[in-house]
Order: C-alpha cells, then sequence, then structure tokens
C-alpha cells in the first residue's frame, strides 16, 4: 500500500513500512527553517502512524543537500536570528522515535552534512562527497556536528574534516564510517530503502526500543552543542574572514584571510 502527501518542497510516500521523505528544491536543496520545519513535522507524524516503520531522507536532483543558502532569504538579512530559529527546530529532528536512514546521492554540505548526520544511517555511491566546509567560510560549525560528527567518525576524522574542510568521497566515507552502504552509482536510494526495509522487516517495538537506548542522550547533547555553536557563529559571522569565506565561496574564487 503506497500512501502520499507533503508539500511543494517536501514530499512524503509510505510503502511497505518505509516513508520516503524527499526534499524537492534541487539541484542544491539548500534548506531554510520552513523545510527543516517540514521535515521535522513529517518525521513527528510518521512517529505516530503504524504503516512506518523506517523513514528515507532523500531529495530530488543532482545533490543530497548544501545546507543554507548565504546568497538570499532569512540567512542573508539576519543570519543569527535565522541559524537560531532553523536550530530549535532542527534539535526536534533528533528527538525523533523512528529510524532514519539518509540516501546522500552528490554532495552533502555544510548544514546539509549535519542534516545526514541526523540519521541512523548514510547510504551513499562512490560519486558522494560529504563536505565540512565551514573552516573555509570563516565560522564555526553547525546543525550539531560538534557532537554528531566525532560520533560517527571519531575524534580525530571529524577534527581533520572540520579543520581542512576538504571533501570526502564515498569511497573514503565508508572506511571512515560516515557512510554505511555504498551503493552502485545512480542506486542510493534504492540501496537506501533496501537497508530500510531491511530494519523495518524487524520487530518494530524492539527496533525502536534499541534505537532508543543507543541514541539516549544524544538529543539533550545535541540541543546544548547547537547553543554553543550559535554562539560561536554569531561572533565570527561578525569577522572580515566570515565575510570573506562566504563572498568567495558565492564568487567561486579561493578566499583570502587576514586573521580579523
Amino acid at each position: 500500500m503506497t500512501a502520499q502527501s507533503g508539500s511543494t518542497d517536501l514530499s512524503i510516500t509510505v510503502e511497505d513500512g518505509v516513508a520516503v521523505l524527499e526534499m524537492r528544491r534541487p539541484p542544491a536543496n539548500y534548506f531554510d527553517e520552513l523545510l527543516i520545519g517540514r521535515i521535522v513535522d513529517g518525521a513527528r507524524n510518521l512517529d505516530d502512524d503504524p504503516a512506518c516503520r523506517v523513514i528515507v531522507l532523500a531529495s530530488q536532483g543532482r545533490h543530497f543537500c548544501a545546507g543554507a543558502d548565504f546568497s538570499g532569504g532569512d540567512f542573508a538579512e539576519d543570519r543569527v536570528g535565522a541559524a537560531g530559529r532553523l536550530y530549535r527546530r532542527a534539535v526536534q529532528l533528533f528527538e525523533g522515535r523512528t529510524p532514519i536512514v539518509a540516501a546522500v546521492q552528490g554532495s552533502a554540505v555544510g548544514g546539509g552534512l549535519g542534516l545526514a548526520c541526523a540519521a541512523d544511517f548514510r547510504v551513499a555511491d562512490r560519486d558522494s562527497r560529504f563536505v565540512a566546509n565551514f573552516a573555509a567560510l570563516g565560522f564555526h560549525q553547525g546543525f550539531g556536528l560538534s557532537v554528531t560528527l566525532p560520533e560517527v567518525v571519531g575524534r580525530r576524522a571529524a577534527a581533520d574534516m572540520l579543520l581542512t574542510a576538504r571533501r570526502v568521497g564515498g569511497e573514503e566515507a565508508l572506511r571512515l564510517g560516515l557512510a554505511d552502504r555504498l551503493a552502485e552509482p545512480g542506486q542510493v536510494r534504492a540501496a537506501a530503502v533496501e537497508l530500510a526495509q531491511q530494519i523495518a522487516a524487524n520487530a518494530p517495538l524492539a527496533v525502536r526500543s534499541i534505537r532508543a537506548t543507543l541514541r539516549a542522550d544524544l538529543a539533550p547533547r545535541v540541543r546544548q552543542a547547537l547553543d554553543h555553536e550559535l554562539a560561536e557563529q554569531e561572533v565570527l559571522w561578525a569577522t572580515r574572514d566570515s565575510g570573506e569565506g562566504i563572498a568567495a565561496s558565492l564568487e567561486r574564487r579561493p578566499p583570502v584571510f587576514r586573521g580579523r
């Protein structure tokens, strides 16, 4: 049985115990408070839907998610306020009861990496890219990555990704544990659904109980980290280096940082 719902930028389909939440802002699938709120509300509603046992978080187009769009919208007008509102919604994603598998095709960049790391599992292919590009933009990481990235790959690998801001490809992501499955090229979503079906085939009460034990302290830790991340971002967004980093990214040129 298939059920469908959603909005213009998020669709929700439920079939055979697996719900697919698809972001529909191609090609980069930039998010804002509105889209994150819809993802959160969709996931929370699915928590109470007996037809759903596992969620696949996917996206339309070439890339999984490039995070926030600094070229326009709320992030251009009031960056700190927009980030604070977004984080207050995002933390609710960590409080959900249903396992989530992220289907990461293309790139998961910045906050998009944070969104991918909010999931229990990530499926990628060799062309996927995971990028913690915050230092290259001149500011502190957000979306709870201070907790989730070390949790997934370990402290040293997380420091490597955050301090170098380099791209991590699908094969390296698998070695690091950042990707849990490596699909054939172009088959990321199908592989993510397959993993979700394996989970959904098990006793749902047991699956939720085991997951709740494994993630018992995650949401409180993320909530605390988000407060710290936002405070650091507020300071660094006011610096010239951050202005240079964001401008250079939008202009597709190397940044020139001065340490001020």
